[in-house]
């Protein structure tokens, strides 16, 4: 059984490691970055890993996960968002609440338990930011998207997910007017900076460059 910690070192991994950043290993400081430690005890987690052959990895060097780490961090990322799909939908909580309260249940270790919670909730294929949920046998469906910097002045297109799952961002998106599935019209982009005007609902706003690489649509 792996500790708190060792999951979500895993889950960061693999994060850093999908088919989504189109990388097959990250680096150390990189990863101490994303989970807010030192390098160094980055590195000693790490070590851990290495000892239990869920990693490939040489001190200070580029790591990637085994077929082992990359099964049981699918798995962490499978409870989470049936957990977070489950707060959304049948207790109330909002889209920019879902995610830290199910960093915290993602760590249950009953494999029962999840089999229903998928059941009870009719199987689902995506969780409320619109991410793809593992199915109990580790597969995720992927869908062909863009980042809104990629669609082209004058055309729309429609929110699938966003790559920044963070309660301040999401807050940001709800007041833009944007939830799952909303259609976006890009107006207008400045070639300085990539400032962007869009339409949504009838409703026009400026956002920056860096709101719209953090939204996935199709």
């Amino acid at each position: 059984m792996l500790s708190h910690t060792e999951e979500n070192y895993l889950k960061a991994l693999f994060h850093l490691t999908s088919e989504i950043t189109g990388k097959s290993e990250a680096g150390t400081n990189e990863l101490a970055t994303t989970l807010n430690v030192k390098p160094a005890t980055a590195n000693d987690m790490l070590k851990k890993l290495k000892e239990k052959k869920l990693i490939s990895y040489e001190k200070y060097g580029k790591i990637s996960l085994t077929a082992t780490g990359k099964k049981q961090a699918i798995q962490i990322i499978r409870k989470h968002r049936l957990w977070e799909t489950f707060l959304y939908e049948k207790l109330e909580f909002t889209w920019d609440e879902v995610h830290e309260v199910a960093e915290q249940l993602e760590h249950i270790q009953s494999s029962k338990l999840i089999e229903k919670l998928e059941k009870f909730l009719n199987y689902p294929e995506v969780d409320p930011h619109g991410d793809s949920i593992p199915n109990a046998k580790g597969e995720m469906k992927t869908r062909a998207r863009k980042t809104l910097t990629q669609v082209p002045v004058g055309k729309t297109c429609k929110l699938v997910t966003v790559k920044d799952g963070s309660a301040s961002f999401l807050q940001y998106v709800m007041k833009v007017g944007l939830g799952l599935s909303s259609k976006i019209k890009v107006v207008s982009r400045q070639d300085f900076d990539g400032t962007m005007e869009i339409e949504v609902d009838g409703k026009k706003s400026s956002v920056s460059q860096k709101f719209a690489e953090n939204l996935y649509v199709v």
